[in-house]
């Protein structure tokens, strides 16, 4: 049975479009505030969500969503209220799955059965661990498995074929191609790379290939779309919120127009 998270992208696939991930941290700029955030994404088109568990060391991270993170944190989020955030927005949203990013580390603290208990009593649809070592992800992966949830690996322009296999043999869902984009007077060859990895991943797996790390507005959500099954966009969102300055009205119209507007771009 297909989960609800493939029946996504494959709905995506069908109008003959890439599908839109937007990400954004629990707990910013706080919990409630974060969960409207969160809302705002689907409301402005988002098809997938993802909720990052903030960490204190997210080494993968650019400086803007370890900017989020680190308010989160300073304002005390911990992984029951990810939880919480994750069972408000699949109540309030039941076509969109909602999926966790996290570092492995507090998944592993807090336990790894327990924690995929909890992530689909929530209504989760799955997680994605970018340092999770495909070769140490058997207890996760069976826990996940028992529980319906999905599994998505991160692969990047430096991964060998031969690793590129192993990761998608594992995975589920999605394949997480993180490579950066939009860098000024970079953009063309860093696009070229993005897509290399695209069709490098593909000629080991059915998966969707979905592409994070850079896309900020219409323009390159289309060209990437161009090529990928998804374009997952996440500091663009962190951005719009820190701009408005504590002004959440602010903060949730701006998060809810970039939205609509990398929806449109998707679909060009």
């Amino acid at each position: 049975m297909a989960s609800k998270l493939s029946e996504t992208l494959a709905a995506a696939r069908a109008e003959g479009r890439a599908a839109l991930i937007g990400y954004l941290p629990a707990g910013f700029p706080t919990v409630d505030g974060g969960i409207r955030a969160i809302d705002a994404l689907i409301e402005g088109g988002c098809d997938v969500v993802e909720v990052g568990l903030p960490h204190s060391d997210p080494v993968l991270d650019g400086a803007t969503i370890q900017t989020a993170d680190d308010i989160a944190l300073r304002g005390g989020v911990r992984i029951k209220d990810v939880l919480r955030t994750v069972a408000e927005v699949a109540a309030a949203h039941p076509s969109a799955p909602v999926l966790v990013m996290t570092y492995w580390n507090p998944v592993d603290r807090y336990g790894v059965a327990r924690f995929a208990a909890d992530l689909a009593a929530a209504g989760g649809a799955g997680c994605i661990l970018p340092d999770l070592p495909v070769e140490e992800s058997d207890e996760w992966r069976k826990a996940a498995g028992e529980h319906g949830l999905d599994t998505v690996f991160v692969v990047a322009p430096s991964s060998k074929d031969q690793r590129l296999a192993e990761v998608t043999a594992a995975g589920s869902g999605f394949v997480y191609a993180a490579a950066v984009m939009g860098v000024t007077g970079t953009r063309a060859a860093v696009g070229n790379l993005a897509e290399d990895l695209v069709a490098r991943t593909r000629a080991t797996t059915d998966l969707p290939v979905c592409v994070g790390l850079g896309v900020s507005n219409a323009t390159q959500a289309a060209e990437v779309a161009g090529f990928a099954d998804g374009v997952i966009v996440g500091s663009a969102f962190v951005q719009r919120i820190l701009d408005a300055d504590g002004d959440e009205e602010a903060g949730l119209a701006a998060v809810r127009a970039l939205a609509a507007d990398l929806a449109a771009g998707v679909r060009r």
